[in-house]
């Protein structure tokens, strides 16, 4: 069985330290087995447009975006040159409470740092939307996000995308990362800024969603939304986060039916949007 030490620097050989152009900020990737050289990370790390790549060896190269995923935090980055190891991944989803796990990344500048913990659960988080989350208790730090969560065998079973309350990791399931890579077209959107606000009377922690803005051309434009309207309900389910619109618009459903208020009434509104992609944007 190989030591700690020995699978964390393979793993430091898979994982990259990304710069964006559109900040000071940096972040960590992982290399994905793929054919082409294909770097996964956050999308909050990319920042949607090209970066600067340093490999394990310390060689750098300009990556292009691929695919992003602003919602489920994810983004795959090209490069042209690829220097260091793809990295083995475990994407199935028997990761157990208890199971040991090793973190990579750049934390605070430090280069290929290492820390391990052992994962604390599996699945939804609260405020966080319906997804499934591999929550660790395992050492963070700005850095790291974007950097493999690997078990024991060195096998990467998330992204790490942040930290919540009381110190806890939070990572994308390599499941997860599996199914963005695989999508055969861009997530679908409905062109508004939001922000949670408080219901009254609403039981259960249901929330609404305040629209701030709405995108010129988008199907909230379309079906006659306006800044100010507060959506209450998606597909019948009321809301809990932001992260629960998304999660309806990722359900693969023909057509969103949305519930909301408008200019104080207590008039609950409905409205069903179409989801089917149409000519212009398949092309």
């Amino acid at each position: 069985m190989h030591s700690i030490g020995e699978i964390g620097e393979r793993l430091r050989r898979q994982t990259v330290e990304i710069t964006s152009e559109r900040g000071p900020g940096s972040g960590s990737g992982v290399l994905w087995p793929s054919r082409t050289g294909l770097i996964v990370t956050n999308a909050h790390v990319s920042g949607g447009g090209a970066v600067r790549v340093r490999f394990w060896d310390g060689s750098e190269t300009a990556a292009q975006p691929h695919r992003v995923d602003a919602r489920g935090d994810l983004a795959a980055l090209t490069v042209s040159v690829l220097a260091g190891d793809r990295a083995v991944v475990r994407e199935s989803t028997d990761v157990r409470r208890g199971e040991l796990v090793i973190a990579v990344g750049n934390p605070l500048g430090f280069s290929g740092a290492l820390s391990t913990g052992v994962v604390h659960a599996v699945g939804p988080v609260t405020g966080l939307g319906s997804r499934s989350w591999i929550q660790a208790q395992v050492r963070l730090a700005p850095g790291n996000s974007g950097g493999p969560l690997a078990d024991a065998q060195g096998r990467v079973i998330g992204i790490n995308s942040m930290v919540v309350s009381g110190g806890l990791g939070l990572a994308i399931p390599a499941a997860a990362v599996a199914a963005f890579l695989a999508r055969a077209s861009e997530p679908v959107r409905l062109g508004v800024t939001l922000r949670s606000v408080r219901l009254r009377g609403a039981r259960e922690r249901r929330v609404g969603l305040l629209i701030l803005e709405i995108e010129a051309g988008s199907r909230a434009e379309a079906a006659s939304l306006l800044p100010g309207d507060i959506l209450i309900a998606a597909n019948g389910a009321g809301f809990q986060s932001t992260n629960d619109l998304g999660d309806a618009l990722d359900a693969g459903a023909q057509a969103l039916q949305l519930e909301f208020l408008r200019g104080g009434s207590a008039v609950v509104r409905r409205v069903t949007i179409p989801l089917k992609a149409t000519r212009a944007e398949a092309a």
